[in-house]
């Protein structure tokens, strides 16, 4: 006879499970919860990095000892000293590296006797150094004329000066990246050459020319840099001194507290533009992650197109031709736990085979010239690529054996009693059917792929690469070089930078932008996923 607990436990509310659905929807909750709060958080940490706030002018007091800072607010602490005793504190963003030693100051809100917004200070952008906050005072011509800020003529000359040093730099950057790499290109075959075969006298008169051309570019080159640091731009700081930056360094001048609303709208889209358009400056804490963007994007789609046809390929076989027994149960066991393997042991694998024992073979067959020099005996995209699409590759495996099996057997049997073959039935019927389950997969290798930055950086990723895998360079693409990529550079702003409190707008910024770009790419799968879907579709699924 059963008890009244017992009773209740078969016939009451445990019977219908009712705790457990709260429990479990309870869960859900929190889940969601977390994920949205995260991607808020990220999200308005990111966005809000490229508004332009306004400028604050700060007088304070401290043991005696006036100190007036200009800059902008970024942050408010508490901090309690070695008595006990709490101080709030604002952290102030105040530039002008060069004479203050530091970009950042945090100031006692005790200390604070006045704070204002001066109506004429200026935010500078340059190309090297930290950004110039300061009220201007006069431009100082290379030709000895000076222009004082209070002339009407004033911003028009600056402007005209900044538009110059632009086109500058421009073509600087063409001599020096374009023709003079071109040159060393060009010596570099002839090094080649000869250690291939005997010294000749063309060689050496190729050589001569080269040389005599590279010394006439570079002479270029030296005289554009002049004549960036020609023009100076004075303005006076804060604490009354006068600072003076050339103005071919200045690549953007704002007045934060005369901008209305749209002006400081046009602003932040300048900002985000520059920030994704760009390449990065002042050891990655400035500019923008192009190059880092590429990179990922490369990365990415290189890996897919690799673990893609050996995932289907596997899949096929362990599901459609193996023998079902002890052993295929064993590699589907190892596949399945490789997915739970850390990302570093894939990454010291990609090191030892890839780059030491595939690419040493490589540059011994192919490139036996430019050794010592490695090729492909080093760190590149090719190899990073493989190394994911190997971390990837269970994935993909067990998405597509979930795809095909989910193909209704009659479809088989119907193609094998039309007369079709095995492989013909698998072509023509199995694969496009499963194909919406098989990019599933795909989707899954990518956002797991794109985001994994521990084997990268055994295997290729760099802080700063010079060039870009893809370019106008025969033979253009280049799958030996180094790469930027998003999630080393997030890594590198957050711990290897020199200057930690400038690089945290631009850790949101860029873990803002990976999210981006890992949903856009996934949003573009799904799409194909569903069409496909919508294709092939037949009634007994």
């Amino acid at each position: 006879m059963l008890t009244p607990a017992a009773r209740f436990a078969t016939t009451g509310r445990s019977r219908k499970g009712e705790p457990w659905v709260w429990l479990t929807a309870a869960g859900l909750s929190v889940g969601v919860t977390l994920t949205v709060g995260l991607l808020a958080l990220i999200s308005v940490k990111g966005t809000s990095s490229f508004w332009p706030d306004r400028a604050v002018q700060i007088e304070s007091v401290h043991d005696g000892e006036k100190l007036v800072t200009t800059g902008f607010i970024v942050q408010k602490r508490h901090r309690r000293d070695a008595e006990g005793v709490q101080h709030d504190e604002i952290q102030v963003f105040r530039g002008n590296r060069e004479l203050y030693g530091d970009a950042f100051i945090f100031l006692d809100r005790a200390d604070i006797r006045q704070m204002t917004s001066p109506d004429r200070v200026w935010l500078i952008e340059r190309l090297e150094g930290s950004q110039v906050l300061g009220e201007p005072l006069a431009l100082a011509l290379h030709d000895g004329a000076r222009v004082e800020a209070s002339s009407p003529d004033f911003r028009r000359r600056l402007n005209a000066l900044m538009k110059e040093a632009t086109a500058i730099r421009k073509e600087l950057r063409r001599v020096e990246r374009r023709e003079i790499g071109k040159i060393n290109h060009q010596l570099e075959a002839i090094r080649i050459r000869e250690k291939a075969d005997d010294p000749s006298a063309a060689n050496d008169a190729e050589r001569a020319t080269l040389q005599s051309r590279h010394e006439e570019l570079a002479a270029t080159a030296r005289e554009l840099r002049e004549e960036l640091e020609q023009d100076q731009i004075m303005l006076t700081a804060s604490d009354g001194r006068t600072l003076e930056v050339p103005v071919g360094k200045l690549l953007h001048v704002f007045e934060p507290n005369r901008a209305g609303l749209l002006a400081r709208a046009a602003e932040m889209m300048r900002r985000a533009w520059s920030f994704l358009s760009e390449e990065p400056r002042e050891a990655n804490t400035q500019g923008g992650v192009f190059p880092a963007i590429f990179g990922t994007v490369v990365m990415t789609i290189l890996m897919s197109l690799f673990v893609t046809p050996f995932g289907v390929i596997a899949a096929i076989y362990l599901r459609e031709y193996a023998k079902q027994g002890p052993l295929v149960r064993v590699v589907r066991i190892s596949v399945n736990n490789l997915a739970g393997v850390p990302s570093i042991v894939f990454g010291v694998f990609g090191l030892a085979f890839f780059v030491y024992f595939v690419g040493a073979r490589v540059d011994e067959w192919l490139f036996s010239s430019k050794l010592p020099t490695a090729t492909f005996k080093t760190g590149g995209i090719l190899w990073a690529s493989l190394t994911l699409a190997l971390l990837t590759v269970p994935v993909m495996i067990v998405a597509t054996e979930e795809a095909l099996a989910a193909v209704p057997r009659g479809m088989r049997e119907a193609a094998l009693a039309a007369g079709a073959s095995k492989w013909q039935t698998i072509q023509r019927i199995v694969l496009p059917a499963s194909l919406p389950g098989i990019l599933t997969g795909v989707i899954l290798a990518m956002a797991r792929g794109a985001g994994e930055v521990a084997p990268l950086m055994l295997v290729g990723v760099v802080k700063m690469a010079p060039d870009l895998p893809l370019d106008i360079v025969f033979p253009f693409i280049h799958p030996e070089r180094k790469f930027m990529h998003l999630g080393f550079h997030i890594y590198d702003l957050g711990f290897q930078s020199p200057d930690s409190e400038a690089a945290k707008p631009m850790v949101f910024a860029t873990t803002l932008l990976l999210i981006a770009i890992v949903v856009t790419m996934n949003l573009a799968a799904i799409l194909l996923r569903n069409r496909l879907r919508k294709r092939y579709a037949v009634s007994s699924f």
